[in-house]
């Protein structure tokens, strides 16, 4: 009996790895694809403009500094492919007026033909304990990183449905899919990213369009530099007990699982382990994504009790020594 089971289990992985492929979306051709990336001048978002050209894409930038933009865009030309190739830098702040995003969206559909692929990495974090964070801040992250992302997917989306082919991406944060001390402003804002995602993926999977959304970890751009100027020190240290990423490293699976439309977008071991036990009601984009989910669900739970523990103890430990501090401070 056991045997048989042991059988049919092995035959039921197999039926699925089978049939996967015929499920999943058909990957986009990034040669003479145009690839819009906001937040483009600079980390992640020079990074996946480079990896895109690499790939013969036609590249617009987006973002707020005209001299970051023009610096990015003479780097990114570099890695032509072909004397085709052409690099659009267009400044404005993707956060702050619809009406002037999906206007420079026109002129650069004008130019360089309709978006295949919207890349939003426009974003910043700032980070604080609760209740010493001005209440201006958690307005001005929900304004940069999540309707900065909105709006640029609301310029594309229509023409993305008629011409029946698109791909959005969304850039949130492992901050993103869990809570932790001092990013009470930033989690919120990244954490309404997927929320956006699940909801839209629903929506424009009929006309053939895809919605992924990249988790990535610290990662060593000017904005993790200037963000770890103010991190209290709880979170300095919780952010220590894993390792800085290249932003190449994560530029380059951003856009292969964009390309492939996968919905999660994840980084190393920690990334798979998190973006599997915060999948939720998430989409898959294959059965075999769905199964491997499913099957290390309890494992991984296991694990990030463990991880959940060590980042009490260190919040806890500071409170202490923050404690012994004060004391010595009021007898010396």
């Amino acid at each position: 009996m056991l045997l048989l089971a042991a059988a049919f289990l092995v035959a039921f992985v197999l039926l699925l790895y089978m049939v996967s492929p015929l499920i999943s979306p058909k990957p986009l051709a990034l040669p003479g694809a145009h690839v819009v990336v906001t937040g483009g001048s600079s980390g992640i978002g020079k990074c996946v403009a480079i990896e895109c050209y690499k790939q013969g894409a036609f590249i617009t930038l987006v973002a707020r500094n005209e001299d970051k933009l023009l610096q990015a865009k003479k780097e990114i030309e570099k890695h032509s492919v072909n004397d085709k190739q052409v690099v659009l830098c267009i400044s404005v702040d993707v956060s702050q007026d619809y009406s002037q995003v999906e206007n420079v969206i026109k002129q650069a559909q004008e130019k360089l033909g309709p978006v295949d692929m919207l890349v939003n990495c426009a974003g910043m974090s700032l980070s604080g304990k609760f209740e010493d964070l001005e209440v201006s801040t958690f307005e001005r992250l929900m304004s940069v990183n999540y309707l900065g992302s909105v709006y640029p997917s609301r310029a594309v989306i229509t023409t993305m449905k008629e011409r029946r082919v698109g791909r959005i991406v969304f850039v949130s944060s492992q901050a993103g899919q869990l809570g932790l001390f001092g990013f009470t402003a930033y989690s919120s804002s990244k954490f309404a990213i997927r929320g956006l995602a699940e909801a839209l993926q629903m929506e424009v999977k009929p006309y053939n369009v895809y919605v992924t959304v990249a988790y990535p970890p610290d990662t060593d751009t000017p904005g993790f530099a200037e963000e770890n100027k103010t991190k209290p020190l709880e979170t300095r240290l919780i952010s220590e007990t894993t390792s800085v990423c290249k932003p190449e490293q994560v530029a380059k699976q951003i856009v292969k699982d964009a390309i492939q439309g996968n919905f999660n977008s994840s980084i190393g071991s920690d990334g798979y382990m998190l973006s599997s036990l915060t999948c939720g009601m998430a989409p898959v984009t294959s059965i075999t994504e769905g199964l491997q989910q499913v099957v290390t669900m309890g494992l991984f739970r296991t694990i990030a009790l463990f991880y959940i523990g060590s980042f009490d103890s260190i919040v806890r430990r500071c409170m202490m020594q923050r404690a012994k501090s004060e004391i010595a401070d009021k007898t010396a």
